[in-house]
């Protein structure tokens, strides 16, 4: 079978065959690389399979989640509140949203550091206003002077892609005068549509997130006034956050698409409890020591930056960076 090349240079040659004598051999030359420049471009577009503008991310080469054993929700977890609107089935958790309550969950235990984690699925459609969470926390035993680390996914309308957040704040009250240190993402995947697993990884050096093992940040400890110290419990919750989840609020719950769903499993709780050894030490985020990424860890992060990162808080000229001196 011929070539697509060949059959392009024959064409080119056939049409050359068939000008009127009168023009120059030169004119002729350039027609032909013109044609075949045509059909090159009718091969490539209408012949060769479409691809994904952007695709997967680089591989990270190595999974900080396969260092931690699976556990199911009674293993790890207790109902906080709204247990009216939760559902635990062998293992995995269902939680839901709807006008009577949300619904939220913690850990057994308090941490002084780990790698922590859940897979979770979201409810496809309108969901703006809705957020479904899993974070570290010490609001119940520092209320209104507390530390969290956040990852959050922010509903959104039907037509456009859910937002992950994260965020890192300390010695806030959550009240409006909180300083948070928010890095947006979309995701590569569309998230309602199967499970995907989403992690915190905290130790004494340094905070990563991951989603499916890719790290998307990290947030090095560059001092003490600047990085969470104190232990936490793990949490998830659903919620009706209308007053700022979607676009700042413009979008709010509208609950004729009640309940909103949240699905939660394999979780992982790899970490130091207050209560455990001293000499306890979490898992390290990659290959390359105690603290930092690899080589191949920071090209699949920067790939996600560059692609999917929507907001990041250094970046955000309306903020007072006064107080963000990490930044």
């Amino acid at each position: 079978m011929s070539s697509p090349l060949h059959f392009i240079h024959t064409s080119g040659a056939l049409l050359t065959g068939h000008i009127s004598s009168n023009f120059s051999y030169a004119f002729l030359c350039a027609l032909s690389r013109v044609m075949a420049l045509i059909l090159l471009s009718f091969f490539i577009v209408f012949l060769l399979p479409p691809t994904n503008a952007q695709g997967d991310p680089p591989s990270p080469g190595y999974y900080p989640s396969s260092r931690v054993a699976s556990l199911g929700f009674n293993q790890g977890f207790r109902t906080l509140w709204g247990p009216q609107n939760q559902r635990i089935e062998q293992g995995s958790l269902t939680v839901w949203l709807d006008r009577s309550s949300g619904s939220g969950f913690k850990s057994l235990n308090r941490y002084r550091s780990g790698y922590f984690g859940a897979a979770v699925k979201l409810q496809p459609g309108y969901t703006a206003g809705v957020i479904t969470s899993f974070y570290l926390s010490n609001n119940e035993d520092y209320p209104g002077y507390h530390d969290e680390i956040d990852i959050e996914f922010l509903g959104t309308t039907t037509d456009k892609p859910y937002t992950l957040q994260t965020n890192v704040y300390m010695r806030g009250s959550g009240d409006g005068n909180i300083v948070g240190r928010e890095m947006k993402f979309h995701l590569w995947f569309d998230p309602t549509k199967d499970f995907h697993n989403y992690a915190i990884l905290w130790s004494p050096n340094e905070i990563i997130f991951f989603v499916d093992d890719v790290p998307i940040r990290r947030y090095p400890r560059k001092s003490d006034a600047t990085f969470p110290l104190r232990p936490m419990w793990v949490y998830g919750s659903i919620w009706d956050a209308s007053s700022w989840a979607t676009e700042e609020g413009k979008y709010k719950a509208d609950y004729q698409y009640q309940p909103f769903v949240g699905r939660y499993n394999n979780f992982k709780l790899g970490g130091c409890t207050t209560n455990g050894a001293a000499t306890c030490r979490s898992i390290s985020a990659s290959p390359a020591g105690p603290s930092g990424l690899s080589s191949k860890q920071y090209a699949a992060m920067a790939w996600v930056q560059r692609n999917y990162k929507v907001y990041d808080y250094c970046a955000d000229p309306s903020r007072d960076h006064t107080h963000t001196p990490e930044c």
